[in-house]
């Protein structure tokens, strides 16, 4: 995707990947097959609004080279998708590519699960207009979107995202062994549950996901991830994203129950939503959706501007999930280290300069730690938080969006857009000492795999 690198507006992002034009929201259908990453997100390619919803495909070999491959699922005239291919997953289903998706053919319409068939490269699809689940018969149920597949003990279910009459947020659960038609289990996990309501607060969960996650204790962990809307959301989510840590074991029918442990945030910022979890045999990834900053929120852009300038939304680098002492821990992935061009800075203090693309390792310090846009005297504070003792941070700047992660913790995703004259800051507490590289777009390698450890 060089071309993204000449991009005329100098918000665009030039490391995270993403069409030159065009809205892109929830990534979708993460899959790794034949030696190669693909992440699915909701798009319209025909411009910067949340309308006419396409499937927006991208591969790649490294997690750092990526492809743009063609648009992977149209809305069909006259299917149970004519208004919209909304979030889902891919799964193989008998050794074929399968998308399983929310489709809406009416306005202000429940969703129901479609299906559609790839080939076994994943790039050319086709769309039948299989329903495999229909809104449920459940008057308990107001709401309904997203599928999630997963498998336990040998067996195939699904989740799907809900609001209920009670006012809860739950998630429902089928069991999906026969692809082609899934059966309604029930309300599986709400909001009625004391740390449910306490972590994931909701009026409905939205793109919900059950994985197994690595656990430094060697447990047997799995993963509840659910972004957290409400009837005043647009496309500002400010509950944001939230996780459970728990135990899943068989009842007497042999469906899956979800003992929850522990909980909290899966990221600090106010621009992070809708992500979706790639878990693979030895690693689980993570991709999110950065929305654009409206008016109204600190200097954001209006319809107007985002408009002129074509395109609206990043999907942020791909993250890696452990747990580690009871707590979820988010990295960068190790491949992004391949980004690291120059080293500007090692082990410096005090105030410095960076560069529209650069990493910054922050070492050490007691007290703030503040991320600034710096123009003519004056200033504006981007992201500002306390570090201590032993921390370690690790910042991405690129264009328009910013990544902080902490070691051990999990990240925050914020959003700024440069003015003229504008330069990024970086404001170290006392103590604290930070290596600098400008990032760059390295040359293509294949690899042999997906990396099974972390470098040092």
């Amino acid at each position: 995707m060089d071309t993204v690198a000449m991009h005329p507006d100098p918000a665009f992002p030039r490391f995270h990947p993403r069409p030159a034009q065009g809205w892109i929201n929830d990534p979708n259908g993460l899959s790794y097959a034949d030696g190669r990453y693909h992440v699915f997100f909701l798009y319209n390619p025909d411009s910067a609004r949340h309308r006419s919803i396409c499937w927006g495909h991208l591969s790649s070999p490294d997690l750092v080279h990526w492809d743009e491959e063609p648009v992977a699922l149209r809305p069909q005239p006259g299917g149970p998708d004519a208004l919209g291919c909304w979030s889902g997953v891919v799964t193989d289903d008998g050794g074929v590519p399968t998308a399983a998706y929310s489709g809406v053919d009416t306005v202000g319409g429940h969703s129901r699960v479609v299906l559609a068939r790839g080939d076994e490269s994943l790039r050319t699809w086709t769309q039948d207009g299989h329903v495999a689940a229909e809104v449920p018969p459940d008057p308990q149920v107001t709401a309904v979107r997203d599928p999630f597949l997963f498998s336990f003990r040998g067996r195939r279910f699904a989740l799907q995202g809900a609001g209920l009459a009670s006012g809860h947020a739950a998630v429902l659960l089928y069991s999906a062994e026969d692809l082609r038609h899934w059966q309604y289990e029930g309300i599986w996990f709400s909001t009625e549950d004391p740390l449910a309501v306490r972590h994931l607060p909701a009026e409905i969960w939205e793109c919900p996901q059950l994985v197994r996650v690595p656990d430094s204790s060697g447990a047997e962990t799995w993963l509840l991830m659910a972004s957290l809307w409400l009837g005043t959301d647009d496309h500002d989510h400010p509950n944001g994203v939230g996780y459970l840590l728990g135990s899943l074991a068989a009842n007497g029918a042999g469906l899956p129950v979800f003992t929850p442990a522990a909980g909290g945030k899966a990221d600090l910022g106010q621009e992070f939503y809708a992500p979706q979890i790639l878990a693979l045999p030895d690693r689980a990834l993570l991709w999110g959706w950065s929305a654009e900053l409206a008016d109204g929120e600190g200097p954001g852009r209006s319809q107007e501007q985002i408009d002129d300038a074509g395109w609206a939304g990043i999907l942020t680098f791909p993250r890696q999930l452990s747990v580690r002492g009871g707590v979820l821990a988010v990295e960068p992935a190790p491949e992004l280290r391949t980004y690291r061009g120059e080293r500007l800075h090692r082990g410096v203090a005090g105030t410095l300069v960076l560069p529209a693309g650069a990493e910054v390792r922050v070492l050490g310090g007691e007290g703030t730690l503040r991320l600034v846009l710096v123009a003519a005297g004056e200033r504006r504070t981007v992201f500002a938080d306390t570090v201590a003792g032993g921390d370690e941070l690790r910042i991405f700047v690129d264009a328009s969006i910013v990544e902080v992660y902490r070691h051990g913790s999990v990240p925050a995703t914020l959003r700024a857009y440069p003015g003229p004259g504008e330069e990024w800051q970086l404001e170290l507490p006392h103590g604290a000492a930070a290596d600098v590289w400008e990032l760059r777009h390295p040359e293509r390698s294949v690899p042999d795999g997906p990396p099974t450890e972390t470098p040092a």
